[in-house]
């Protein structure tokens, strides 16, 4: 009897659930409005560290004068 081979799986789709990014959840323990994201300094600082490896909105990046490569 031959094996079987391969995943069974392939070209089945696949839920997922996705959370809220990284930012989002920051925003959120903060306590902060869309309103208060340009002038919060610990955002700010948060952005600057994370902002090639986590999710930032661009127009906070272009805002806050960070250089920035679009991938």
């Amino acid at each position: 009897m031959p094996k079987n081979r391969g995943n069974p799986n392939w070209g089945k789709s696949v839920a997922m659930e996705v959370g809220p990014s990284s930012f989002e959840q920051l925003v959120k323990q903060l306590g902060l409005s869309p309103e208060q994201y340009q002038g919060s300094a610990v955002l700010r600082e948060w952005a600057f560290k994370h902002k090639h490896e986590k999710y930032v909105p661009q127009d906070l990046l272009l805002f806050w004068g960070f250089n920035f490569e679009l991938k």
